[in-house]
């Protein structure tokens, strides 16, 4: 099964839909009067329409298990045909599509199997998928305006050459999948003066978003939040708790990363773990849906400081 651990926890949901088409109108008649032989079409189509979601990662080799937390399958009888709707909620990192088309296949089936005895005619169409919400598309930015980010490595090892920066580049590599521009990089050893001649040189090119990784722990070396606090107009703490809180659910460190987020006017500062791998996790809980910051900043700063900006 594909790695699904980097991605974030998020409310999924999708909706599938199956055609059952009679070839007599007596058939459909029958459903509704509840004179099919083999017993309640409709109800025991739901029950198997359920159970075919929870079953789904049994029977389809690549889906993951996931914790179902609202299943609904309804029915829309019509002349000829019966339209079998399911619908499937969960809060988890991959969507339930398959699962949706998989619990109104397995209705479809049912029911197939219960009308075959008086209508030697049934046939299944139309399964498909008709929406899903939740997944990495329905969070990215609307802003379209092309943005630019500086990154910045706090290392005093890695300044002096005596070890390869991983994180800068994975930042940077997150960035450009993202559509964001790499404006500057420069790595600079941990020093409150450098940090934040870094800032405000950032601010004057222009730069979107200024993002530091390194310095965020607990050594006496590490001072990026406190020498970016003043500088910084505006201190976002969501995101910082969401750096940590994901990070804690892989590691139990996480708790003691110092990371950090704000703006000065409208440029975004982050100051991330300096780790490969905290750098790494740090970006795939923050991004994309963090660009939609910038979507809202714009349209604050276009209709004037009097406009509420909704978060």
């Amino acid at each position: 099964m594909i790695d699904i651990t980097h991605k974030p926890t998020t409310l999924r949901s999708a909706t599938a839909q199956a055609i059952v088409r009679a070839s007599d109108p007596r058939t459909i008649n029958a459903v509704r009067q509840g004179t099919v032989p083999k017993g309640n079409v409709l109800e025991s189509a739901r029950v198997a329409a359920l159970f075919g979601v929870k079953k789904t990662h049994e029977l389809i080799p690549d889906c993951h298990p996931l914790p179902i937390e609202h299943a609904e399958c309804s029915f829309e009888l019509g002349e000829m045909d019966i339209t079998i709707t399911m619908r499937v909620r969960t809060i988890y990192r991959t969507g339930v599509e398959v699962e949706a088309m998989h619990g109104a296949s397995v209705a479809a089936l049912t029911m197939y199997d219960m009308l075959k005895p008086i209508d030697k005619g049934i046939e299944l169409h139309a399964i498909k998928l008709i929406e899903k919400k939740g997944g990495k598309s329905d969070f990215r930015s609307r802003y379209r305006e092309a943005l630019t980010a500086t990154v910045i490595v706090c290392s005093d090892t890695i300044s002096k050459g005596k070890k390869e920066d991983k994180a800068g580049k994975a930042i940077m590599a997150k960035l450009e999948a993202c559509g964001v521009r790499i404006a500057h990089q420069a790595v600079i050893p941990d020093e409150t003066s450098d940090i934040q001649q870094q800032v405000r040189d950032a601010v004057e090119r222009g730069s979107d978003m200024v993002i530091f990784t390194g310095g965020t722990g607990l050594s006496p070396r590490d001072v990026t939040p406190e020498a970016l606090r003043p500088l910084l107009e505006r201190e976002i703490p969501g995101i910082a708790e969401v750096v940590r809180d994901f990070g804690q659910a892989r590691t139990p460190y996480a708790m003691l990363s110092r990371a950090l987020a704000g703006t000065i006017g409208t440029t975004l500062v982050l100051a991330l773990p300096g780790s490969t791998k905290g750098a790494t996790e740090s970006m795939d809980a923050l991004f994309p849906p963090l660009l939609h910051l910038f979507g809202i900043m714009r349209s604050a700063a276009h209709d004037g400081p009097d406009v509420p900006v909704q978060l």
